[in-house]
């Protein structure tokens, strides 16, 4: 376990009248700003409740910092380079696709519509890179890639402007306020996706949303809709679950234009199905391949999609491997510098080592599945028990193991909705670790990259001795970095 600290960026605890008085500024700001989501329990399309956040802005070092956002770039660069390379993402998925039938599915799709020639050539990728803070704070490694559904850009925006304001209440300077740096991912990822509908080149045409049955993390997915409507008010959005489309209601025009209730689809973005709860039946699968086949932009595209998946991940830590998508020896260090130890678990001599490695010492592993949002890793001597009964299983090279990262601790206040402070001593001053996400847009084809930047950033917050860290589940809260030297 990790036992650097990092100073809190005020004076804490604070005193029982100015924490009082501060928590209830905190949340009426925060409501009034959208900083927040529709309950899960008690669930009501009509009400909404506080997202978690934390109460005061968690420090975070500059260096690491303005490390990882000048690698976005590159990253972008790297995942849209690898999802155009057939052979690679073949080659990298061939055992995971024996023995993962989510990625198996999605690897079919891929294949279907490679094999007809694509419709469309052009991705959208709307792209979260998550860190944590490493070797007493000095270094930084990633987590993962993020290639669909990467969420908080919207809020993370309204974070940063919170957290500028409740310092200023506590009687703070503008220049300490100035060490939280400016975010406005909301704006960038806005801006991509108003980029790829201009692409498609049809004024008529909309951009379809494609989002759960029962959307929880509201606002953030509605902030986007709202902010392209503001940027540019001729777009029109609808948004529809892969359950709800049906094939009376989707379907293709004559030249692969991708119709829904009679509108055709110029941007596709997916805010869902990047689990299997999204695909009930085979139906939702074959929209998934109609949407596929379609000249609409996707965001993400199949391949894009698959480019994000755990086994690509570690397939990428090779240094033979990265010299293939960039050329740059400088670029190649960068990327290396930041990745952290991934070890595959297939049937072979490296895979025989990782097992041993996992089952020898859990504590310093984390085992993860081709998944993405959250709650899907396993942990501490649950490794060992999981590696020991699939040792001998296919279903083993469904997973990866990854070197464990244990970042620095330090103090903040976690804020949710209804539950109120004790204000007993200290109990509510928690500690907590923060992992850091970087958002970036790309857009380009198989020959070209059209569009690549570094959008913003979020931060999430939660406490020391959670492992996982879902914000919309109530485990993580929203932060913001307040930069320290």
């Amino acid at each position: 376990m990790t036992t650097c600290r990092l100073k809190p960026c005020i004076q804490l605890p604070l005193s029982k009248e100015k924490l009082r008085e501060s928590i209830d500024k905190a949340k009426d700001w925060t409501l009034m700003h959208g900083m927040s989501m529709r309950p899960m329990k008690n669930y009501n399309k009509d009400r909404v409740q506080l997202l978690p956040f934390t109460l005061i802005p968690s420090s975070f070092p500059e260096k690491p910092f303005f490390i990882v956002k000048s690698v976005q770039v590159l990253l972008n660069e790297l995942i849209h380079k690898v999802a155009y390379d057939n052979e690679f993402l073949t080659n990298s998925l061939k055992s995971t696709i024996q023995a993962d039938p989510f990625t198996a599915k999605l690897f079919h799709i891929y294949e279907i519509v490679r094999k007809e020639g694509f419709s469309q050539n052009i991705s959208l990728g709307l792209l979260r890179s998550d860190y944590l803070l490493h070797d007493d704070g000095c270094k930084i490694k990633q987590v993962e890639i993020n290639t669909i559904a990467a969420s908080f850009a919207a809020l993370a925006t309204i974070t940063s402007q919170y957290h500028k304001y409740i310092l200023s209440e506590l009687g703070h300077t503008k220049e300490i306020c100035e060490q939280i740096p400016e975010n406005n991912a909301i704006t960038g990822f806005c801006n991509g996706l108003i980029h790829a509908w201009e692409l498609y080149d049809n004024t008529e045409a909309i951009i379809l949303f494609i989002v759960e049955d029962v959307s929880y993390n509201i606002s953030d997915q509605r902030f986007h809709e709202f902010q392209i409507r503001q940027l540019c008010p001729k777009i029109k959005i609808i948004r529809r679950s892969l359950t709800s489309l049906t094939s009376e209601e989707v379907k293709l025009g004559p030249n692969k234009e991708l119709i829904v209730a009679n509108m055709i689809v110029a941007v596709v973005y997916y805010r869902s199905g990047y689990e299997l709860e999204a695909y009930p039946t085979e139906k939702e699968w074959d929209i998934r391949l109609l949407i596929e086949r379609s000249r609409a932009i996707k965001c993400p595209s199949v391949q894009y999609h698959l480019a994000g998946t755990k086994k690509v991940q570690q397939s990428l830590v090779q240094c033979c491997v990265l010299k293939k998508f960039l050329k740059d020896e400088t670029s190649v260090d960068k990327i290396q510098e930041i990745f952290t130890g991934l070890y595959t678990l297939d049937f072979n001599k490296d895979g025989e080592k990782a097992v041993e490695m996992g089952i020898n010492k859990p504590n310093k592993f984390v085992l993860k599945p081709q998944r993405e949002g959250g709650g899907n890793n396993i942990y501490n001597e649950e490794i060992k028990t999981w590696l020991s009964s699939m040792r001998d299983s296919p279903n083993r090279t469904a997973w990866i193991l990854m070197d464990r990262i244990y970042p620095p601790l330090q103090k903040n206040y976690l804020i949710r909705a209804v539950e109120e402070p004790s204000l007993k001593d200290d109990f509510d001053l928690s500690e907590v670790i923060s992992e850091l996400g970087v958002y970036g847009v790309i857009i380009g084809d198989s020959n070209n990259i059209i569009l690549n930047k570094e959008v913003g950033h979020v931060l999430r917050t939660k406490f020391s001795s959670e492992d996982e860290g879902g914000i919309v589940a109530g485990i993580g809260a929203l932060d913001s970095p307040y930069l320290i030297s």
